[in-house]
């Protein structure tokens, strides 16, 4: 194929309105395909004989030219992204599959996807859920597995399918954290800026090699519609696959899964020498009292000082400070906060919640810890850990650079996850806790790195895990080393799962993104507090793509009630069970000890792990 600018093969070639589709690859390579009923067109999935191997065959399929006659076809079809209804068909087929010999079983999956619905229907489904427990599945089925990306992949979507054994790329396709327009409009506030957003999503096979996303590439033909060439050269790379995988057993290629996924994001390397600072970089000794950037502060200085609010009957002590309920700092007032005035003192004390209405401000790190770890037991680990120590420098981009430079001063923290060990209520725990306020709880690959730690941390010490998500979702500057943190973080909830540890998840406003897709979801006891926006794609995003938006549907409380219904549901949801409680933050930590007194009471012993059970 010749040469061509990055933006050249996105709208030439990636998304050429006749590029052939996954119907057409799996019709041609599979004659005796048995197709499974799906809901639309946007799931192909079934099973058939290749090489006298069971193939079990999942693809994404954008809609093809022909299909879209009218507006409402678009709608039915969606754009080619899977639904919460086509994750639980997957995960149908997954759990089919594992009653298969393994000796002759094969998992193969088609990528092509904008990234995955992000209506309202699938969001209260619980969506973001979904995609972490494929991604989980993926990890540990004992099956042979092949994943292809045939034009598009995108976002979780894409991921939920494709970390699998051997992962193909077609040389022209693109797999990316988001759509470059996406990406364009988020850290340009430009949909036309592509081509700069494709520099930072590094997008393309080649580079994608590099960073073994993906272990092969997959030559495309000349003509990007012919169909016959594309599916022969995709049966060449299907053979060559099976046949090396036929000649690995399970349980190593569970191990390499395992290795994989703890290596994405260290570019410059990893392993024991570079957690030779495991243990404790700075102790935390006390309350932070610090109120959050976003809050708006009111000082009367004086008695003859009049508020917004004269009139309302209520008196104002002088030279005291008052949090107004639902201003923010530098925008509109929130219409969900009443308007009160509240002494910023007891506004700290009852963890930056309105007493009067119940109204919250999202709060940072140093807040929730002083919410959930007794005072003075918070130590911090891995602290000193930075983006420059895991990435070669030519990955870090001048927008990226300048992009963190913004973030000094927002926090007191050096990178949007804080790890520690700590007591809730005399109770030893680890805790990995957003920093909102350090690039709006951002997953990047400091973020995966630190969460992998503190897990090892934790099975080290044989110690409970608690984390807490407030986060916007994955760091885009980062491109694809930003997903690849949701399988980062997710083989490590596995592996504190497979160490008998208890995972409590606690879910604070935004869950949103690659955080709530992965390892927020995978808690043996998920607790959200009241109000909480608990979404894959934020709203904003959605009502952008002209999306119908109703946020009460997707806030913790709906969720909640959502989530009763599940146990008369469970061929749906599989092994999902939403979220269990909503607490108010005050109540939190006594909510998190009692979880551990009752796994310390049925389950748990204290102490060090045996250096067998280490191995």
């Amino acid at each position: 194929m010749a040469k061509l600018d990055l933006v050249d093969i996105f709208k030439k070639r990636t998304r050429h309105p006749m590029r052939p589709r996954s119907s057409d690859i799996i019709y041609r390579l599979f004659p005796g395909f048995r197709r499974v009923e799906t809901k639309n067109g946007s799931l192909i999935a079934g099973t058939c004989q290749f090489m006298n191997k069971d193939l079990y065959v999942i693809a994404q399929q954008k809609p093809k030219p022909s299909d879209l006659q009218k507006l409402e076809d678009l709608d039915k079809l969606n754009y080619g992204m899977l639904t919460a209804d086509d994750h639980s068909i997957i995960l149908s087929m997954l759990r089919r599959a594992r009653n298969a010999d393994p000796e002759k079983t094969f998992i193969f999956c088609i990528v092509d996807t904008y990234g995955a619905d992000i209506s309202m229907e699938s969001a209260k489904h619980f969506q973001a859920f979904f995609i972490a427990h494929l991604i989980r599945e993926f990890l540990t089925i004992p099956l042979k597995t092949i994943s292809l990306v045939l034009g598009e992949g995108g976002s979780g979507g894409a991921l939920a399918i494709q970390f699998t054994d051997i992962r193909g790329q077609m040389d022209d396709a693109l797999y990316a954290t988001a759509p470059p327009e996406s990406m364009a409009s988020i850290v340009f506030r430009d949909a036309s800026r592509i081509s700069e957003a494709l520099t930072i999503l590094k997008p393309t096979a080649k580079e994608l090699k590099k960073l073994d996303v993906i272990n092969h590439i997959v030559p495309a033909p000349k003509d990007v519609s012919n169909c016959q060439e594309m599916a022969d050269n995709i049966e060449h790379f299907l053979i060559k696959a099976i046949k090396d995988l036929s000649r690995s057993r399970i349980n190593k290629l569970l191990k390499k899964r395992q290795v994989r996924a703890k290596r994405y994001g260290l570019a410059k390397g990893g392993g024991a020498l570079h957690d030779i600072r495991r243990y404790i970089e700075k102790p935390v000794k006390s309350f932070f009292r610090k109120v959050p950037p976003n809050i708006k502060i009111v000082n009367y200085s004086g008695l003859i000082e009049v508020s917004d609010n004269y009139g309302e009957g209520r008196y104002q002590k002088a030279a005291q400070e008052y949090v107004e309920c639902g201003a923010i700092e530098g925008k509109d007032r929130d219409p969900r906060g009443c308007g009160r005035l509240i002494p910023i003192k007891d506004f700290m004390d009852n963890f930056y919640v309105c007493p009067e209405c119940g109204h919250s401000y999202t709060i940072g790190a140093e807040n929730w810890i002083d919410c959930l770890a007794d005072a003075g037991s918070f130590h911090e680990l891995y602290r000193n850990l930075t983006v420059e120590q895991l990435l070669e420098s030519d990955a870090i981009t001048d927008y990226y650079r300048d992009f963190l430079k913004r973030q000094e001063g927002q926090s007191h923290f050096k990178e949007s996850l804080v790890v520690g060990s700590a007591r809730a209520h005399h109770f030893q725990v680890v805790m990995a806790i957003s920093e909102f306020y350090f690039c709006g709880g951002s997953m990047g690959v400091v973020f995966g790195e630190k969460f992998r730690r503190a897990v090892d941390f934790a099975i080290q010490e044989n110690l409970p895990f608690i984390s807490l998500c407030c986060s916007g979702g994955a760091r885009l500057y980062e491109g694809i080393s930003a997903l690849m943190q949701m399988v980062k973080t997710i083989e490590s909830v596995v592996r504190l799962k497979r160490h008998g540890l208890p995972f409590l998840s606690i879910l604070a406003d935004p869950s949103t993104g690659g955080a709530i897709a992965s390892y927020a979801a995978l808690g043996d006891v998920i607790i959200a507090e009241p109000g909480a926006l608990i979404i894959f794609t934020g709203p904003r995003v959605m009502k952008s793509r002209g999306f119908k938006v109703d946020e009460e549907l997707v806030r913790s409380q709906s969720l909640h009630r959502i989530s009763e219904s599940i146990y008369s549901h469970l061929n749906y949801y599989h092994d999902i069970r939403g979220i269990q409680e909503i607490c108010e933050r005050k109540d939190m930590k006594f909510s998190i000890a009692k979880y551990l007194e009752l796994y310390h009471r049925t389950n748990h012993r204290p102490g060090k792990i045996s250096s067998k059970r280490k191995k």
